[in-house]
């Protein structure tokens, strides 16, 4: 794929997103966040070079990785997988522009003490499991908001600015469309957040449709790495 044909490629997802967004509202904003877990450097760079400037990576080395190996592009790293204990220092050192997966209150605890040890703070979105699926992480639909009310309250260093979730498994489109319906209701009773990030690659347009401000796009925004 030449560069110009990468660029119409990029337009064409665009345009997608213009069109649900629209259907929302004219005045409805919504960011892209280009998944590379499963490209390099270049890649990034080459996207990079359309102009797109917000990166998520789902595995704290990879992210360190990419991040030095692109240190003189000003670019805007998002963290998105899970988490685990033994990497929370790693990621602090990479201070990410957003930590999209705070799946839990003993998450948080962890992750505000090493914060507090560090003199730093990190924005952070609460992972919801809205689809109540047992192969995904994240707090449950309902108790959502009592989680994200106790991280504000117990745990200064970290400043949500609102909630992530992926839509539910399947093929059924009412069962994905209740799954996000269910996270931008959890959005809309916090009443302070600002960012509702729902939507990948196979669901982003009902995800805005939805209310999502936020999509997180893999393989759409780098086509030459499909299987």
């Amino acid at each position: 794929m030449t560069q110009t044909e990468y660029k119409l490629h990029i337009d064409q997802v665009i345009e997608r997103i213009e069109r649900a967004r629209i259907k929302v509202s004219e005045h409805h904003i919504v960011k892209i966040v280009a998944v590379s877990k499963y490209v390099d450097a270049d890649a990034v760079k080459a996207l990079y070079r359309i102009g797109q400037r917000a990166f998520g990576e789902n595995r704290v080395q990879d992210l360190k990785a990419k991040a030095e190996a692109l240190e003189d592009l000003p670019l805007e790293w998002h963290f998105v997988g899970t988490l685990q204990k033994n990497k929370i220092n790693a990621l602090i050192d990479l201070d990410p522009f957003l930590m999209q997966s705070l799946h839990s209150l003993e998450l948080a605890e962890a992750l505000d003490k090493r914060l507090e040890a560090k003199g730093k703070t990190m924005e952070c979105l609460l992972q919801i499991n809205s689809a109540e699926e047992e192969t995904k992480s994240g707090v449950m639909p309902e108790a959502a908001l009592e989680v994200y009310r106790g991280i504000q309250e117990r745990f200064p260093r970290i400043d949500l600015r609102g909630v992530m979730s992926i839509g539910a498994h399947t093929d059924d489109e009412v069962a994905v469309r209740k799954s996000f319906e269910t996270t931008r209701s959890v959005f809309d009773a916090i009443g302070d957040a600002d960012i509702c990030s729902m939507g990948m690659s196979g669901d982003f347009e009902l995800a805005i449709e939805c209310g999502s401000t936020m999509v997180r796009l893999g393989s759409i925004m780098f086509p030459q790495m499909r299987r």
